[in-house]
């Protein structure tokens, strides 16, 4: 029998703008208020607003944390000093992908951790079955709201809403004298921050952003934005059978830790390189949307793969996506076909971002995402 749908602590505020509410990774989430295009653009433009209440939030303190989530994950924690945060991925025995996450030091001893929302329970077993009698973890998921303020606008809409505080730096975490959340990282590409507030407060928070300047936007604006930057969605793009090196992700791998868990696995791929990469693909001319699990072929007709993800770019105006294919045919320019219903539409590898700013680039951010990472 199917779970039972959770459901966000701001779905009130979401069906008082007539959002459109679909099933995604077990909760009842606006996929999109007016049209996807509509919510996209004004991200890229100004500033909107996402639902992330969704994901997870876990608290981990203790004076051997910060060794302890070391061994779990494979960005290095000690490179953060309190405030700070960073992208990294749990893998399990084999170097496989169990979730992409956030990890933000908000003490020397204390750390907050954003997780994917299908991953919750998973996560949560799998750092409990791996804990240290010194570190305390909590699973604070269900008290919390989330949302994401993202586009050029963001800052000006927190001064608005938040007025006589200030945004932490990129990537830094923060807390706001009414006991919120705020980090500055983003799924989207352009600049912005999420804000945590405990659930009683979100609709009064999410509502003053609104009115602050913020659109409101759904699941499937969310995805096309974080595709066109070339961001990966764990499930999709990422999974336990394909490796962070794979993935094209081994910036936020630090193989000068001596131990954590799938190390082994990534110091081979390293040095010997890997059978498939994930590959950004774009339509070379229009053609039907791609979408996850469409075949790809070689120019010659040839299988490859399938496509992990898949959209029409509302910025480019064409089908981008994403797939693991074999090595040599993952090198940029190289022509593709990618099947859509029986239709062959041609294709062929580029480098990511499929979508670059016209002005200068912030300073790195990953995506979290997901956030924040992973999720659309």
């Amino acid at each position: 029998m199917p779970h039972e749908l959770k459901h966000s602590p701001l779905e009130a505020a979401h069906i008082a703008l007539g959002a459109r509410l679909v099933p995604f990774a077990g909760w009842n989430m606006p996929v999109q208020y007016t049209s996807i295009l509509d919510e996209h653009h004004a991200v890229r433009t100004k500033a909107g607003i996402f639902d992330i209440s969704h994901m997870g939030q876990f608290f981990v303190s203790g004076p051997n944390c910060a060794a302890w989530l070391n061994r779990l994950l494979t960005n290095n924690i000690d490179s953060l000093a309190p405030g700070q945060g960073q992208y990294t991925l749990m893998l399990n025995d084999k170097g496989g992908v169990i979730d992409d996450l956030i990890a933000y030091r908000s003490g020397v001893s204390d750390f907050f951790l954003v997780v994917n929302a299908s991953m919750i329970e998973e996560d949560f077993f799998w750092l409990a079955a791996h804990q240290d009698p010194d570190v305390i973890l909590r699973n604070e998921s269900e008290l919390w709201a989330g949302m994401a303020i993202q586009g050029p606008h963001a800052s000006a809409i927190f001064a608005a809403a938040c007025p006589g505080q200030s945004l932490p730096p990129r990537n830094g975490y923060a807390t706001t004298a009414a006991g919120a959340i705020v980090c500055r990282t983003g799924y989207t590409g352009e600049d912005g921050f999420e804000f945590f507030c405990p659930a009683a407060d979100g609709i009064s928070w999410w509502n003053h952003f609104v009115a602050s300047g913020a659109a409101p936007c759904g699941l499937g604006a969310r995805d096309t934005l974080r595709l066109e930057m070339g961001y990966p969605l764990n499930g999709n793009d990422l999974s336990p059978t394909h490796s962070p090196i794979e993935a094209g992700l081994g910036f936020f791998v630090d193989l000068e830790k001596p131990d954590f868990i799938g190390r082994d696995t990534l110091v081979r791929h390293k040095a010997a390189g890997t059978d498939v990469k994930l590959t950004a693909i774009q339509y070379t001319d229009k053609g039907a949307p791609p979408r996850a699990h469409y075949p790809v072929l070689a120019a010659d007709g040839t299988p490859l793969g399938e496509l992990s993800s898949g959209a029409l770019s509302p910025s480019l105006m064409t089908g981008i996506a994403m797939a693991y294919l074999p090595t040599p045919f993952s090198k940029p320019g190289t022509p593709l076909q990618i099947e859509v219903r029986g239709r062959l539409f041609p294709a062929t590898v580029v480098r990511k971002p499929f979508y670059k700013r016209s002005s200068p680039p912030l300073p790195h951010e990953y995506p979290h995402g997901s956030p924040l990472h992973s999720l659309p």
